[in-house]
């Protein structure tokens, strides 16, 4: 039998989803709460097998409940179910410890999959969801790639972007133009880009280049 709770400030959507628990053999609920706030105290007295985590609600929110519950009891294995898709939602929740992420719209079949995957052992991630977290983990690495630089490659880059070429560099830096090469091979690896002027791009669009 597979203990439920379910969160959600709405009580249509607990009555439904009550409701279709209550004829799945394999399904108990053993507690509702309408607020964040009163989730996390009922599911630290209740410690249930999967609780159910809208995202939108008052008092607390469900990422914030999610942090808390995650924080007291690690173990706790958290869906959440919300009508909200965009990134700003999806990412904080996963983030905070959530180990699946499904839609309301999604049907009944499809949540009592995701709530069976889930205590099994699985993370449950509706497709659309999966390719936003996606193209955040992408932007999220895109963003610090220059973090892997040197302090002197970053003076390369500095020198790059300003239109220097790779002898300009060598006089400026008082370093040998074999040296220049190496140091823009290993730019241009750690920054993921093809040539020169894609450095000089990265450089811009990230803030990096020095005015002075």
């Amino acid at each position: 039998m597979i203990r439920l709770m379910l969160v959600d400030d709405h009580e249509m959507v607990r009555l439904g989803l009550s409701s279709f628990f209550s004829i799945q053999e394999d399904f108990e609920l053993v507690g509702e709460a309408a607020d964040g706030q009163e989730g996390v105290k009922l599911a630290l007295k209740k410690k249930p097998d999967i609780i159910l985590m809208d995202l939108v609600m008052e008092v607390m929110d469900g990422t914030e409940a999610t942090i808390e519950i995650m924080k007291e009891w690690p173990e706790a294995k958290i869906i959440i179910l919300t009508s909200f898709i965009d990134d700003e939602k999806v990412y904080p929740a996963m983030q905070a410890g959530a180990c699946g992420y499904i839609l309301k719209t999604s049907s009944a079949t499809e949540i009592a999959r995701a709530i069976r995957e889930t205590h099994n052992g699985q993370n449950y991630i509706e497709d659309e969801v999966s390719n936003i977290l996606e193209e955040k983990r992408c932007e999220d690495k895109k963003k610090h790639l220059h973090d892997r630089l040197t302090s002197r490659e970053n003076e390369v880059v500095q020198l790059i972007s300003k239109g220097y070429t790779n002898q300009d560099i060598a006089d400026e830096l008082f370093i040998t133009l074999k040296t220049v090469k190496t140091h823009v091979s290993n730019i241009l690896s750690k920054l993921e880009v093809e040539d020169r002027t894609q450095v000089a791009i990265y450089a811009f669009r990230h803030d990096i280049v020095k005015n002075n």
